[in-house]
């Protein structure tokens, strides 16, 4: 279905065009008609299926209908609630674009920087506020914020949301808006406590559910290496020389194992960047503009990353540590193989991740095919290596953990 026959106006049609969209993604055509009839509606997609543009094109459509020229100062009517910083600034970006031909404003807060200019910019006015919980919630008890006129509430990855521990800020918030509001809802997955909230927040919804959230990529040529965690760093570097060239997603699971990796890839030649939750957001978005700008090829990060970032032909992901949720493997390598493209992604799996692998497996409903070049295979009968954290090693207890473990072999 084209855009225009989803009873959008003149200006936004406009600055569609102007993109060079004609043709409305599933979620798109199905999303935007239900948001028009102001139904609170539950939206299951992937990330890149178009999930922005669902809810901003008819959000924009609204307001502009309902805009009152009269009125001096703009008053908060639509309020979008990301759980990153950088999602909150990528959601502004495409609501700027969308809005391009209309006089509706929209501005974006987040934690990590300054507040002051952020509180500047609402004392004006906007129409639209993209914002992450914390800093929301810190902006309304400063009185900066009014939610007492908000129309439309959208909850975007709810799911990760929910995973980050944002659940009762995301209730809080609810409360804090108008009861009449209503309530959009989109998540990567529907996982149990997410579809509770629903239940608990919503009225009526209508469910759409565009990919099941138990697929993964089919655009991906995905593959699994057994290796000791002691060998993953070889084995990456042992990638990176003989498999994969161009732009490469690598996650790992703390800011630690970012820092240490990054080093590692520095010294052998690599041009690297990285993001994780203890970087400044001016380094998180220096980090972001690298890889984008071709300054570097290779970006490291934490699953603050695994959705939310608009990279355009991400030619690999490398799961260096094996997430311990399995829909987060999903998201992990649906970051490349976008856009019709064909991507590829790497797993490197440890004695005491194979769990994972098997829930993982479970969830897609197939398995992941076993690299047959592994020039570092583990041992069928290898057992977990010890691990602990440096950082917690430093605390009292940890001292006499680490203390236990002195003549073990240690792994960081």
């Amino acid at each position: 279905m084209q855009f225009k026959d989803l009873q959008l106006n003149k200006p936004i049609l406009k600055a569609i065009s102007a993109m060079k969209y004609e043709i409305a993604s599933p979620v798109q055509e199905q999303t935007i008609p239900l948001v028009l009839a102001k139904k609170d509606v539950i939206v299951s997609s992937q990330t890149g299926t178009g999930k922005t543009a669902a809810f901003a094109l008819p959000i924009l459509q609204l307001l502009f209908d309902k805009q009152d020229a009269g009125k001096k100062a703009k008053k908060i009517r639509a309020l979008v609630v990301s759980p990153t910083r950088e999602l909150a600034i990528q959601i502004e970006e495409n609501f700027k674009l969308f809005s391009k031909y209309t006089n509706l404003k929209t501005t974006v807060i987040y934690g990590g920087t300054s507040i002051e200019p952020q509180k500047e910019i609402l004392k004006k006015g906007v129409d639209i506020l993209i914002a992450t919980p914390g800093r929301l919630l810190d902006l309304h008890k400063q009185d900066c914020i009014n939610l007492d006129y908000i129309e439309t509430l959208v909850l975007d990855e709810a799911d990760l949301m929910l995973d980050m521990g944002f659940i009762n800020d995301v209730k809080k918030i609810e409360r804090l808006c108008t009861k009449e509001k209503q309530i959009l809802l989109f998540s990567a997955t529907i996982p149990s406590k997410v579809a509770e909230l629903a239940n608990t927040i919503l009225k009526n919804p209508e469910t759409i559910n565009i990919t099941p959230n138990t697929s993964a990529a089919e655009s991906v040529n995905q593959s699994l290496y057994y290796v000791a965690k002691t060998k993953k760093i070889e084995l990456c570097l042992h990638i990176l020389r003989n498999i994969i060239k161009g732009d490469i997603l690598i996650f790992r699971r703390t800011k630690f194992g970012v820092d240490k990796l990054e080093k590692a890839l520095s010294k052998n030649g690599y041009n690297v960047a990285s993001i994780h939750g203890d970087k400044t957001q001016t380094n998180r978005e220096k980090a972001l503009n690298k890889l984008k700008n071709k300054q570097v090829n290779i970006l490291i990060a934490t699953d603050v990353a695994s959705r939310g970032i608009d990279i355009n032909n991400l030619d690999a992901v490398i799961n260096f540590d094996i997430p311990n949720i399995p829909e987060t493997y999903v998201h992990r390598i649906g970051r490349t193989g976008r856009a019709g493209n064909v991507g590829n992604s790497y797993s490197f799996c440890a004695a005491d991740e194979k769990l994972y692998i098997i829930s993982i497996e479970k969830l897609i409903g197939n398995k992941i095919p076993v690299a047959d070049d592994n020039p570092f295979p583990l041992d069928p009968n290898a057992k977990p290596e010890v691990y602990y954290d440096k950082q917690k090693s430093n605390t009292k207890k940890g001292r006499k953990s680490a203390a236990s473990k002195k003549n073990k072999k240690r792994w960081y």
